[in-house]
């Protein structure tokens, strides 16, 4: 669900939509603007799923490929992470999954689904997203054929709680490629994201009500239930539906330990959420004023100071390093918000000072324009 908030720097260097992304943001809503580029950054890579299987069903488990399928998948390995060489890749993984085929090999196994999501995580790394996009759609095409008619034959209950996931996992990838930089389809990204999350959660409420079935095994984890929420709330915050987004960082928060560094960033996550929140007129009850949102999106960040005061190494990481600083950040504009100029003085710099000692070169710079723009308010 989670990736690392130490890659915040090398994301700014290199991913151009999310800068544009912040820049908009930042013109937009000049208050938070820190917090949300760094709910941007995180929320880049919170689900990577084609890593997550290269890692557990190809490397960690290649002695379940039989020989002369293993000889091939080696070879698309070595011209994929070695010798990178996009036509030869491609080539031998087309020759492994053949190969699996002719010696009948379950396509709808962790191994052949696994192949065929690094091929087009391997699409992804050249830089070939439709590519990607399209491997990634036909995947979920069959998987979805399969749980309509095999998955429901008795005996393979296990299967199709393994397969469903997958199918959930690939819609939420699919909705980060649709969304990054190359592809730019927010529309597409958002029906991708929101298939994923209510199937997961359809099937979650199923086995609620009816209880797990025998032989079907556990379902999703909740750090894999929270990545999907959490992909599905980082989309809503990019369109500024910010009061959409709320209520999924919430559910991702009952999902995590209270105490880890990721709780940490998503209550600021949630913080700027509803800060920046304009709820529609839904009904006839009246929004929450804006007072109320801004102290509601203050407490949360204090929250996640105190949480992330409490974890120590090695359970502490650079995500609570970051959203520590973020935090006292943006109680600094809260402040700036309520006219505490002293309050909000004070936190900005807080902020700079803690930015400083970790390194964190775009809070340091947020932080210093934040001291300059209340020095122009009295003086």
């Amino acid at each position: 669900m989670l990736s690392r908030v130490s890659q915040q720097s090398r994301l700014q260097s290199r991913q151009i939509s999310t800068r544009a992304a912040a820049k908009k943001l930042f013109q937009e809503y000049p208050f938070s603007f820190s917090l949300a580029c760094f709910l941007i950054l995180t929320g880049a890579g919170s689900l990577l799923y084609t890593s997550y299987v290269y890692n557990t069903y190809i490397v960690a488990n290649f002695h379940n490929f039989p020989e002369p399928v293993a000889i091939k998948l080696r070879r698309a390995l070595f011209y994929s992470n070695q010798d990178v060489n996009p036509k030869e890749a491609v080539h031998y993984y087309r020759q492994a999954l053949a190969v699996a085929d002719e010696i009948g090999m379950d396509p709808f196994s962790d191994e052949i689904l696994g192949t065929k999501i690094a091929l087009a995580g391997f699409m992804e790394k050249v830089n070939q997203h439709q590519k990607a996009i399209d491997i990634l759609e036909i995947v979920r095409a069959d998987c979805k054929k399969w749980l309509q008619t095999t998955g429901k034959q008795e005996g393979r209950q296990a299967d199709r709680t393994r397969v469903l996931a997958k199918t959930v996992a690939i819609s939420v990838k699919l909705g980060d490629l649709y969304a990054g930089e190359y592809i730019a389809d927010q529309d597409t990204a958002g029906k991708n994201l929101i298939e994923g999350v209510e199937t997961a959660l359809k099937e979650q409420k199923r086995r609620e009500d009816e209880g797990t079935l025998d032989g079907e095994g556990p379902w999703m984890s909740n750090e894999e239930m929270g990545g999907a929420l959490e992909s599905l709330a980082n989309h809503y915050e990019q369109k500024d539906q910010h009061y959409l987004a709320a209520p999924l960082y919430l559910q991702c928060l009952a999902l995590l330990p209270q105490t880890s560094c990721h709780a940490v960033v998503l209550m600021n996550n949630l913080s700027i959420s509803l800060a920046q929140q304009i709820p529609p007129p839904i009904s006839a009850t009246p929004p929450p004023s804006r007072p109320a949102l801004v102290s509601s999106a203050r407490t949360w960040a204090q929250k996640s100071l105190s949480i992330a005061a409490g974890i120590k190494p090695p359970e502490r990481n650079d995500e609570c390093n970051v959203g520590c600083a973020v935090a006292t950040h943006n109680l600094g504009e809260f402040a700036e918000m309520d006219g505490n100029i002293v309050e909000a003085r004070r936190r900005y710099e807080e902020a700079r000072g803690l930015s400083q000692a970790i390194g964190f070169r775009g809070g340091v710079e947020r932080a210093q324009e934040g001291l300059e723009r209340v020095a122009k308010l009295v003086g």
